[in-house]
């Protein structure tokens, strides 16, 4: 659940678009879920194998998350973004924490070779379904060999 404030975001809004994507009630394309988070493709993404990992919880800023929970979604992002490095084929996994586009916690995991990939400028305006599942098939291919547990 959102906290800002000492008041529950979620008691003044509706779900955030995350929470309706974790939900089923929008498509998502998914590499990862546990009980705590998942991590899936992102439809805007800066460069091909994008993908954010995001609390069910939803808690707005990533420093309210609390301590276990902010370890937990550090620890996956790591393991997401070996398999990313692996799948790609690039020299980095930058991860970059926003918070802007969405209430709601969630770490980019963006495939990079210089800094030059890290601007929002040049994310793509959309992806193909096609794509993204590719993207995420390659990336959880990696994440089976390297015998990370997710449900899926």
């Amino acid at each position: 659940m959102r906290v800002c404030g000492r008041f529950t975001y979620a008691q003044y809004v509706e779900p955030s678009l995350f929470t309706r994507i974790i939900q089923g009630q929008i498509p998502g394309t998914f590499v990862y879920r546990d009980d705590l988070c998942v991590a899936f493709m992102t439809i805007n993404p800066i460069t091909t194998g994008h993908a954010l990992v995001v609390p069910i919880a939803e808690v707005d800023e990533w420093t309210d998350l609390p301590t276990e929970l902010s370890s937990h979604l550090f620890n996956v992002a790591a393991r997401i973004a070996n398999a990313q490095k692996m799948a790609f084929k690039c020299a980095r996994i930058a991860l970059i924490i926003a918070g802007y586009e969405i209430p709601h916690c969630h770490l980019h995991l963006i495939p990079s070779n210089s800094m030059a990939d890290l601007s929002f400028e040049n994310a793509v305006a959309s992806v193909t379904r096609d794509d993204l599942e590719q993207s995420s098939a390659l990336i959880i291919a990696e994440l089976r060999r390297l015998n990370v547990v997710g449900t899926l």
